[in-house]
């Protein structure tokens, strides 16, 4: 199988802020399997948690729903 076209690209390095989640076991079990993945194609260690936020805020940007409502609120 080849990982060079995961959708996450590298991550980059960030300030953060501590939140905790719930997730299902299952989604757990997906997240952990594409952190394997993505460090096979990285070729860097990364665990499951380092990905969510880059995942969430690749969810948000590509949220087109989202966007024109944002843009909708900055110019009131």
């Amino acid at each position: 199988m080849s990982t060079n076209k995961l959708r996450l690209g590298p991550l980059p390095k960030a300030e953060t802020t501590k939140l905790t989640v719930t997730l299902p076991a299952d989604l757990k079990q997906q997240l952990e399997r594409y952190a394997q993945l993505h460090s096979q194609a990285h070729g860097e260690p990364v665990d499951a948690v380092a990905l969510i936020p880059h995942m969430l805020a690749a969810f948000i940007e590509r949220d087109r729903a989202f966007k024109a409502m944002r843009l909708k609120l900055a110019a009131q």
